[in-house]
């Protein structure tokens, strides 16, 4: 059991209930928003980092208040430079993290929930349980630590965030927008939300509480098939998200906000990748402005699932193109170390 459990965590805690505690103490609640600084803007991992605070105060502070901040337990870089992190909580739970380098753009897969509940039959995450959600500041920390790493390998800062890791982010919601709001502020981070997106599996009624909440990041629905019962068998939850369903959470999405929407199209060998396939693709992207990412599979031990050969991908390819829908083939990074599109399971 955790020492610091029972103690506040500085990081949930409102600016103005710092301000009344500091007042309580005999100190100027103007520093709440000192600390509040250290924390989001420096990302301090401890109070002991906040130099312009008081001994006396910290001291205080460190009495009634703690920070548990996610340290990076291992890594393990890949041949193409990928770097995999297992990130150890405060609670000795492990998520994974994944830096993604291609020229000078610096990417950085971050994870939502410990494990997941959804069970999609070709993700090593699927055939985990979930434990619990991540805090916003767990969500955070992992950008730290992987753009510390980007400029340690590449001298370079992070350019995008892809919620893509382990998890449905959508099933964190709050904690999820939460990350957002630190990453993208000024007093935070001061990210652009353009740089970042959100993947999910498909929660119809999250989607369209996203576009109520009027949110300006990037949204990718993990579609890989096209009709009901093809992705039924390999994501559950369109059983009660169907296709029809998020058709219309995504148009409303797309008319509150203005963002189009990117579907991510893992194509299986002798599953969905015959032209009839490619035909219901461009059927369903036809009704909702989007682009589509087409992403190679990567085999995992659970699953008897395989890439599409070379062909068939590229008559699938192009017979899209041949119908105007804007395509792009993702290639899978890290796969010698377990750290690409689907492989994520705390196997490092």
């Amino acid at each position: 059991m955790d020492k610091n459990v029972g103690i506040r965590d500085l990081r949930k805690t409102p600016q103005e209930d710092i301000g009344l505690f500091l007042q309580e103490i005999g100190e100027k609640s103007f520093r709440a928003k000192q600390i509040k600084e250290w924390i989001w803007k420096k990302s301090a991992k401890s109070i002991d980092e906040m130099t312009n605070i008081s001994l006396k105060t910290r001291d205080k502070l460190k009495e009634n208040f703690v920070i548990n901040p996610v340290k990076v337990d291992k890594e393990q870089k890949s041949s193409d430079g990928t770097v995999k992190s297992a990130m150890k909580l405060y609670d000795d739970h492990v998520v994974e993290s994944v830096l993604i380098p291609a020229d000078s753009r610096m990417t950085a897969c971050v994870s939502s929930q410990v494990g997941c509940s959804l069970s999609c039959k070709f993700c090593a995450t699927g055939y985990m349980d979930r434990a619990r959600n991540l805090d916003a500041s767990e969500i955070y920390d992992q950008v730290v630590a992987v753009n510390n790493q980007a400029l340690e390998n590449f001298n370079l800062p992070l350019s995008n965030i892809v919620y893509m890791g382990m998890g449905e982010p959508l099933l964190n919601y709050a904690n999820v927008l939460e990350s957002i709001k630190h990453i993208t502020s000024p007093e935070g981070l001061n990210m652009s939300p353009k740089r970042i997106t959100v993947s999910t599996a498909g929660i119809a009624k999250m989607i369209k509480k996203l576009a109520d909440d009027q949110v300006k990041f990037n949204l990718a629905l993990s579609l890989h098939a096209a009709n009901d019962v093809k992705r039924n068998k390999i994501m559950p939850i369109n059983e009660t998200n169907t296709l029809e369903a998020l058709r219309e959470a995504l148009t409303y999405f797309y008319q509150k906000t203005g963002n189009k929407i990117t579907f991510e199209y893992i194509i299986f060998y002798d599953f969905n990748d015959s032209l009839q396939d490619a035909q219901e693709l461009y059927e369903f992207w036809k009704r909702v402005p989007s682009r589509i990412n087409i992403i190679e599979y990567n085999p995992i031990a659970e699953a008897n699932y395989k890439n599409a050969d070379e062909n068939t991908l590229d008559k699938f390819i192009a017979y899209l193109e041949n119908k105007g829908v804007n395509v792009h083939v993702r290639r899978s990074r890290g796969k010698d170390i377990d750290a690409a599109c689907g492989q994520l399971a705390n196997k490092s």
